[in-house]
């Protein structure tokens, strides 16, 4: 699984780049407003999500671990596929997204592309919930370590929300301090394995 890539940036098309790591030629489809920021010959790092079916690898890039997690979330909502769940991507930010689901604003989400009405509702009704805490995990999450957005891109791999990852990371992260340890001083798979106990006993 590719999920993180560095290069530079060799082709700009409006929705994709295509970037040169390790002298190979990446193409990434990527949202609008990602392909405005990047200039031609710059470095980028994307965070990547790929996309295989059985004719086609397809990689989707993101500026940040939020957008891609949100692009995996809202593929879990039957009838939405990887380019429709980019074009919500790139009609609406996290935060509007988080927001048009918990107000269940319809007209908000039925303008993008591919949509409609009744994926607007469809959208609604499974993700509300999920996406509750996005506006506030956004701000946070622009900031943390790298050890802790590896922590939490592993959790959500197995299964856990963006939400409970983050819940359990920082119970782990508060208990390693009342010990007197710096969380980042351990090894990421003793780190997972503390943080899975965490996570097990509250969920359970």
């Amino acid at each position: 699984m590719i999920s993180l890539l560095s290069g530079n940036v060799r082709s700009i098309q409006s929705d994709r780049l295509v970037v040169e790591v390790g002298g190979f030629g990446l193409t990434v489809l990527v949202t609008p407003s990602t392909t405005t920021q990047v200039n031609l010959g710059s470095q980028i790092q994307l965070f990547t999500s790929l996309v295989v079916r059985e004719d086609s690898l397809t990689l989707f890039g993101f500026v940040n671990e939020e957008s891609r997690s949100l692009f995996e979330l809202v593929q879990t909502v039957s009838g939405i596929g990887p380019k429709v769940a980019l074009s919500i991507l790139g009609a609406l930010t996290p935060e509007d997204l988080g927001r048009a689901i918990a107000q269940e604003d319809i007209a908000a989400i039925e303008k993008v592309p591919g949509i409609g009405r009744k994926g607007a509702q469809r959208l609604i009704l499974e993700l509300k919930g999920k996406l509750s805490d996005l506006s506030h995990a956004q701000l946070y999450k622009g900031h943390q370590p790298a050890w802790r957005e590896q922590l939490s891109s592993a959790l959500v791999s197995l299964g856990f929300s963006p939400k409970e990852s983050d819940g359990a990371i920082s119970n782990v992260v508060a208990t390693l301090q009342s010990d007197g340890v710096d969380a980042s001083t351990l090894e990421l798979s003793e780190l997972l394995k503390l943080t899975l106990a965490s996570g097990k006993s509250s969920r359970g």
